[in-house]
């Protein structure tokens, strides 16, 4: 039987609302738009075209990953992030809206600098932070680290599919362990902080993502204690120290970094929620 694009995205959008699936309506069109190759828009300017058996065999296989509760970024391998498509897949974290508060203070931090600078992304993952720091600041050379092989290929990937290859070097480690002797104007990072208690009831589709990526320790603040008790090793005199941290967190975060670290500041996210810690040495 003959389907048009209508008729297979109406089918979809039920299954995926009566699956539970919190944004049915969107998911299936841009899974059908990403099957197609189309934009969505081109959904509704071409609604009663009918389409091919094996295209629409293959949307059907991608809602059912959906109501698996598979993310539609996986299913698609692509994330927007600052206005470019990173491709993504289960071996990096998710790249979120509001990490682009902490991308933007970073960037516009080492632009107010001039020349030349550096900076180290720790925890870079999909390379989503560095990749749009050095789109927006021409003059900057990125150091990513991630203790991830696998993350770090999609980080490559992504590099030389956005042309920074050549200014950026990976590093596969422990946070600051493969860095030693480099000096940065700034170290930027988000990492694991859900607390190890909360990971299992976490949303279905966020425990499809990486473990080592969420798991931030009994209390979610293992790593800023780290990463705040080295950091200075790594930074030049003013440099900038930058996290992203999770809900609630802020406070405490900016209390570890007191100690060695001066104008300390927090700062939300479109939402209100304190979401960025940042401070200079």
């Amino acid at each position: 039987m003959k389907k048009s694009v209508a008729e297979v995205l109406k089918s979809a959008t039920l299954r995926l609302e009566e699956g539970g699936i919190d944004s049915p309506k969107l998911d299936a069109e841009i899974l059908l738009a990403h099957v197609l190759g189309w934009r969505r828009l081109s959904l509704y300017v071409d609604a009663e075209k009918i389409l091919p058996l094996e295209k629409i065999l293959r949307f059907n296989d991608l809602i059912t990953q959906r109501l698996k509760k598979f993310p539609v970024a996986y299913l698609t391998g692509t994330k927007e992030f600052m206005g470019l498509a990173f491709a993504v897949n289960e071996h990096v974290l998710i790249p979120r809206p509001e990490t682009e508060i902490l991308t933007e203070l970073v960037g516009e931090y080492l632009r107010s600098l001039g020349g030349e600078v550096n900076f180290a992304d720790l925890g870079a993952g999909s390379g989503a932070i560095c990749i749009s720091i050095l789109k927006f600041v021409k003059s900057a050379r990125a150091f990513a680290v991630d203790v991830s092989a696998e993350a770090l290929n999609v980080a490559k990937f992504n590099a030389t599919k956005f042309h920074v290859e050549d200014r950026i070097n990976f590093f596969q480690g422990n946070l600051f362990a493969p860095l030693e002797g480099k000096i940065f104007n700034a170290i930027v990072s988000n990492p694991p902080y859900i607390p190890t208690g909360e990971l299992d009831s976490l949303q279905a589709e966020v425990q499809r993502e990486p473990r080592l990526a969420l798991d931030g320790g009994a209390d979610g603040l293992n790593f800023y204690r780290r990463i705040i008790f080295d950091a200075p090793r790594f930074l030049t005199d003013g440099g900038l120290l930058a996290f992203e941290v999770g809900f609630n967190q802020a406070a405490a975060v900016k209390n570890l970094m007191a100690a060695n670290f001066t104008e300390v500041e927090i700062f939300k996210d479109l939402a209100g929620i304190e979401r960025v810690v940042a401070g200079r040495i």
